[in-house]
């Protein structure tokens, strides 16, 4: 039997929990998982059950390990990734007082606008923090909890005594310590980018005070897994936990996207750009976001709500397969016949950070069908993560390659429609275990047996790459200034 020593990396996601098996070698020997559903009930609620999502985390976790002793591996440690952006309220004896708000969850769209109606403040606390003033920011939702948003929020706030987010609850239950690091910590709104401290003008906001947040250490920081959950798993109580990070930065390493100007793109049903740098910043208009990795790195670049979903829509509303609908707007050449789509069927994250946003589509006439609509919302969801491109060059980051992954590539007409609206080859490392792979090559990291993170995201290699039709990209650079004139004058309706 193989004694090949593994790390097993807990990804905490929207809709389920991964636990990835991997050496020193970067290559994934297992994946167990574990789901739970996102509650939607109330119109903008997007939560999770905190409690359900830590036995979910022990159950994939059991299994994990369960097959890593069949198989003869001895576990070295484990690593968390997680969602970015959640947060839970705690009672005093550190059990869930509220349900687990999701980024997703849109419920304080009154406070967001009502704190970007000042752009000076709003400007202030993203300049400083890395994270825009948005429905997303932990910032955010705090603000609106504290100021009023309890009731509405399904939250008894006499009986929260502290906050964090979800992975620094389900920490806390492995290792008993009530810690978080700076990767997620600097999603949150609160932490100050330049001193990795919580930035008291920002608690101010939200209406909390420091004692009620969790302690702050790096990324590589190591706590022992305590004895009740060990032997739930079946794992060694005192065995290395390394507390790891946000779901975006450690995806950067996972599909080994951490040289200087080499992007990592994510496409699922939402979508992301970000570009790993030595330093914290975002753009002068407040276009992108700053968040740490570890060991000094830090990713810039920003998510899009509407990836996938938006051709999954499209499947709906025709009543066809959605493989079929694909292939049907790949014969669409680029430009859909003089349609245009702003696909903001979910609101808009980057560039333009505006939840209320809706969507359009330009130049209807009656020989479109359901194929030129298809590509037409497709094509906006490419230009708006070339949108994302220039916002982060304009941070002075460098682009010169891009790693992408996620579901989203099963189908050729995303990859080609994006390497054209970027006009740059996409090497697709769909191979990868994503954040999860990243959890553990940060694992590896902190335990001293990979040098670097840069030596780490050498280890990830490339499936396959999309090339950039040539006429496509040159279609899709000459519409995308509209783009932003059209988002603009979409905003002024008010639609």
């Amino acid at each position: 039997m193989s004694s090949v020593p593994v790390v097993l990396g807990v990804d905490l996601g929207t809709t389920a929990t991964k636990v990835v098996a991997a050496g020193t070698d970067a290559r994934v020997l297992h994946t167990s998982e574990r789901g739970y559903p996102l509650r939607t009930d109330e119109p903008g609620e997007a939560t999770q059950d905190a409690a359900e999502v830590l036995r979910a985390a022990i159950e994939a976790l059991a299994d994990c390990a369960a097959w890593a002793r069949e198989q003869g591996h001895e576990v070295a440690g484990l690593s968390f990734s997680s969602a970015m952006h959640t947060l839970v309220g705690l009672d005093s004896r550190g059990e869930p007082a509220t349900r687990a708000f999701n980024w997703a969850d849109t419920r304080a769209s009154e406070v967001a606008a009502r704190l970007r109606a000042e752009p000076e403040t709003s400007s202030a606390l993203h300049r400083a923090t890395g994270t825009p003033v948005h429905t997303q920011s932990v910032m955010v939702k705090l603000a609106w909890l504290t100021s009023g948003g309890a009731e509405s929020g399904g939250v008894d706030s006499g009986r929260v005594e502290r906050w964090c987010a979800l992975k620094d609850y389900v920490v806390t239950a492995f290792t008993g310590e009530f810690v978080t690091e700076h990767s997620l910590s600097s999603g949150s709104g609160l932490q100050d980018m330049r001193t990795l401290r919580w930035h008291e003008p920002a608690l101010e906001v939200a209406g909390i005070r420091a004692e009620q947040l969790p302690e702050l250490r790096e990324p590589t920081a190591i706590v022992p897994l305590g004895t009740r959950v060990a032997e739930t798993v079946g794992l060694p109580a005192g065995l290395p936990v390394v507390l790891g990070g946000g779901d975006g930065p450690l995806a950067n390493l996972g599909v080994g996207a951490v040289a200087p100007g080499v992007a990592a793109l994510s496409l699922g049903t939402s979508g992301a750009l970000r570009v790993t740098r030595d330093e914290p910043g975002v753009d002068d208009r407040c276009r992108t976001f700053s968040y740490a990795l570890a060991d000094g790195l830090w990713v810039i670049g920003g998510a899009v709500s509407n990836g996938g979903v938006v051709g999954q829509w499209a499947a709906e509303a025709f009543g066809v397969d959605v493989a079929d609908l694909l292939d049907e707007a790949a014969a669409v050449p680029a430009g859909a016949d003089g349609l245009m789509a702003l696909p903001y069927l979910l609101g808009e994250r980057a560039p333009w950070w505006e939840p209320g946003l809706t969507g359009a589509l330009l130049g209807l006439r009656r020989s479109h069908g359901r194929a030129e609509m298809t590509r037409a919302v497709i094509e906006g969801v490419a230009q708006q993560l070339a949108l994302v491109r220039d916002a982060v060059i304009d941070t002075g980051a460098e682009v010169r390659a891009v790693r992408a992954t996620g579901g989203g590539f099963r189908s050729r007409v995303w990859a080609e429609t994006i390497a054209s609206a970027l006009n740059m080859d996409l090497d697709l490392a769909e191979g990868s275990g994503g954040s999860g792979l990243g959890a553990v090559l940060l694992a590896w990291r902190a335990l001293g047996e990979i040098d670097s993170l840069a030596h780490a995201a050498e280890l990830v290699t490339v499936d396959s790459r999309a090339t950039p039709d040539p006429a496509a990209a040159d279609v899709l650079a000459r519409r995308r200034p509209l783009v932003d004139q059209l988002h603009q004058t979409l905003r002024d309706l008010h639609l």
